[in-house]
């Protein structure tokens, strides 16, 4: 008989530790205190105001989780980024990703301890409990709380972009718009490599102004346009070729099939819409993230999840699309695109 190992099932019951421990790393801003440099315990505990108790057991766990290196061991050890802390969880780095870990930190983690609420119910369990608005409208009738989110979507989909830009082939096509397009990102990204595009970005007003800094700093403002709108009120600006970045996973069956019947009328013939998702495998068996995703989602929005490729081209079929294709991206991540 095989030896039976529980050591996978106590691994996953305690990853929240794992996870509270990084998380809190990120709130103390601790990877941006080392910057480049390398500081024994007691000189980083002082900086970040860590009570001598919790300090080598805090860095300790850190080091042994491989988000940080120790140079030495006892009081004379001393730590320093990771090549990968230094990259995305350094302030000052330009592939900063810190936004998201904030938003998992400050608000997601104690929803998720509502989740067999949401499991019973089909119910949201955000701040929808607290206030009665929906996530989004709480998010963008708070200006300093929209910057933070729009920031944290931004460095989470960096690297996601930059593979669409490198993979699809945009050489036959010359405008873009981007539904939900946040700070621009994936237009700046994809115009960056293909310098005959030019794009529209749509979203919701109160993002025109941060959308517009980022295009600014950017210096692309001669060949992206912020355009303001709700995309379920009003047309989406017509192209060659839509994209929607996390977009669809937001909304329940009814709202997809509506954006996605707005991308194919905003299409021309032999346009392409393309969905950049954490797609779910067809047999619903690999993917384990986009499926973590998918319960975010219940978590966040009650019927909103996210879906498979099978799901989308059955969705994009029944509006009218003709040919699909699925194109990998970062890790759990691919761009689902529909034909016209």
């Amino acid at each position: 008989m095989n030896h039976l190992d529980p050591t996978h099932i106590m691994q996953t019951a305690t990853a929240f530790w794992a996870s509270k421990v990084l998380l809190t790393a990120v709130e103390f801003d601790l990877f941006s205190t080392l910057g480049d440099r390398s500081m024994t315990a007691e000189q980083l505990g002082a900086a970040l105001g860590v009570h001598p108790r919790g300090r080598y057991d805090f860095f300790d766990a850190l080091v042994a989780l491989g988000f940080l290196h120790r140079d030495g061991d006892g009081p004379e050890g001393r730590y320093r980024n990771t090549p990968e802390t230094a990259a995305f969880l350094v302030k000052q780095s330009p592939t900063y990703i810190g936004g998201m870990p904030e938003m998992f930190n400050s608000r997601l983690f104690g929803f998720w301890n509502s989740l067999g609420e949401a499991l019973r119910t089909g119910e949201p369990q955000n701040e929808i409990k607290l206030t009665g608005k929906p996530m989004f409208a709480a998010l963008y009738a708070d200006e300093a709380r929209l910057g933070e989110f729009l920031q944290a979507m931004t460095g989470l989909q960096a690297g996601n972009f930059s593979l669409l830009a490198e993979r699809f082939d945009f050489a036959r096509y010359r405008t873009v718009t981007d539904v939900g397009g946040a700070l621009a990102l994936l237009s700046r990204l994809v115009a960056a490599r293909h310098p005959h595009l030019r794009f529209q970005t749509f979203d919701l007003p109160p993002v025109r102004v941060h959308a517009q800094n980022a295009i600014d700093r950017a210096g692309l403002a001669d060949r992206i346009q912020v355009v303001s709108g709700d995309f379920f009120i009003d047309p989406l600006p017509p192209a060659d070729v839509v994209t929607m970045g996390n977009v669809l996973h937001d909304w329940n069956l009814e709202q997809k099939l509506q954006l996605i019947r707005k991308a194919y009328d905003a299409l021309p013939e032999g346009g392409a819409l393309i969905a950049i998702e954490n797609v779910i495998d067809d047999a619903r068996r690999e993917n384990a993230f986009g499926l973590l995703m998918s319960l975010n989602m219940l978590i966040e929005f009650g019927d909103a999840s996210d879906y498979t490729g099978a799901d989308f081209r059955a969705w994009c079929g029944q509006v009218g699309f003709r040919r699909f294709d699925l194109i990998p991206l970062a890790g759990p991540s691919a761009a689902a695109v529909a034909y016209k």
